[in-house]
């Protein structure tokens, strides 16, 4: 049975206040990233580990002390590239190892560093992969490496999976049954037929790091396709699940269709094209998730969607206002569609903090809700800025019972993901 979207349009009453009492501060004021290669911060103990990448292209890595507010480098690639797509994403191995993963742009490198968990914060020298399958170039033809998801399942032996866009151009995933010393060879494992070489599907994932991985995903670049739909699917256990518990296909049966999967959102010409901010999970392990509308290019609409035995129900946050990147006079913007960002509480879904264009500057926000989206509290973090703050992030491993913390870019410069001055600030609540 196929879940079709079923669409709420609420009108949202909203309490606003100011944060008040802890004011923004900078991990750094060199450095920048995307939104498709996360985890890009995690909470280890009393800390959070987190990267960039710097103007001249340095990956480098920080932890952040959150009793002291302390802060530690580590480089892990001198002069990379300079490119937002970069951005090392951690996980903590079963070892207690942390991993930091990471590509160029479009290569065909993997890079991994490894922090011992017995070691001050100093990560070691980057080991290079390339987990390409013969067989699976064969049927989908294009060499390319972009964005690390790594995510580790303690039911499943303390695996490793990492997911990107490889082999095709397409979502892929490989392996590690030993901390992320050896990994398997990459599998597609969502591609259209006929197979495009140019057709890329965007994809976000979220784990709680016990059995199952949440996946949403689009037809690909809304810059690209007429229409750009939202999917879900999950993994579990060896296979792949609709919403509803339905298998689509196991690992030996893959790649699987976008029309396999669970529809969230049906792109069309009034409500615009698609595009996913971010992916968790409720309290009984039910999907949520976050992604925009494009009704035009000048605004993008911010939509959180939940899914129960009833199906899909999406209510409308806000209008978050254009694209962020600062277009250069008489030219026309490259990415439109670069929005301000969302991120989810990874314990505590009804917590969203956003990023929206309030008199012309992006500003971060904290927005709450107790009714599935219904109605929203809502927290100004920032105010009255004088450069935009872009593209937020709630470290994962944080519990509800935490001090809430995140962290998002604020742009003194950023005309393209290669042409940027930008830093990276935190603020705990």
């Amino acid at each position: 049975m196929k879940w079709k979207a079923i669409i709420a349009v609420v009108t949202v009453f909203i309490s606003i206040s100011s944060s008040g009492q802890n004011q923004p501060k900078y991990a750094t004021q060199d450095g920048t990233w995307c939104w498709f290669s996360d985890p890009r911060a995690i909470k280890v103990d009393e800390s959070i580990v987190t990267g960039w990448v710097k103007a001249d292209g340095t990956i480098e890595s920080a932890k952040i002390n959150l009793q002291t507010d302390s802060i530690t480098f580590s480089e892990l690639y001198y002069k990379l590239e300079a490119d937002d797509h970069d951005n090392p994403a951690f996980i903590q191995a079963g070892n207690g190892v942390i991993l930091s993963m990471y590509t160029r742009h479009s290569r065909k490198d993997l890079f991994i560093n490894r922090l011992d968990a017995t070691s001050d914060f100093t990560f070691k020298g980057a080991q290079l992969i390339h987990p390409w399958s013969d067989e699976e170039l064969v049927r989908f033809p294009r060499m390319t490496m972009t964005y690390a998801n790594p995510f580790r399942l303690e039911k499943e032996n303390d695996r490793i999976y990492c997911f990107g866009r490889w082999t095709g151009f397409k979502p892929n995933m490989m392996w590690s049954d030993d901390h992320g010393q050896t990994w398997s060879d990459s599998k597609v494992f969502i591609t259209n037929y006929p197979f495009d070489s140019n057709n890329r599907p965007y994809v976000k994932y979220f784990s709680d790091g016990q059995s199952r991985i949440h996946i949403v995903f689009t037809d690909g670049h809304p810059r690209d396709e007429p229409t750009n739909s939202v999917y879900y699917v999950y993994y579990e256990n060896g296979a792949f699940y609709k919403a509803n518990g339905q298998q689509i296909a196991t690992m030996e049966t893959l790649p699987f269709e976008p029309k396999d999967a669970s529809v969230v959102f049906t792109s069309n010409e009034k409500e615009g094209r698609a595009w996913i901010a971010d992916i968790g999970q409720g309290k009984q392990g039910n999907p949520i998730l976050l992604y925009t509308k494009s009704p035009t290019e000048q605004n993008h609409e911010y939509w959180y969607a939940s899914y129960s035995d009833k199906g899909w129900k999406s209510s409308k946050l806000c209008n978050s206002g254009k694209w962020f990147p600062q277009t250069p006079d008489d030219q026309k913007e490259r990415e439109p569609h670069y929005f301000g960002g969302m991120t989810i509480h990874p314990n505590n879904s009804n917590v969203v903090y956003l990023s929206r264009q309030i008199n012309g500057v992006f500003e971060i926000e904290r927005w709450e809700t107790t009714n599935y989206g219904k109605t929203w509290k809502q927290e100004a973090i920032t105010q009255n800025s004088a450069l935009d703050n872009v593209r937020p992030y709630i470290p994962r491993g944080l519990d509800a019972t935490d001090q809430e913390v995140v962290l998002w870019m604020e742009n003194q410069k950023y005309t393209h993901y290669t042409d940027y001055k930008t830093s990276i600030k935190y603020w705990v609540r």
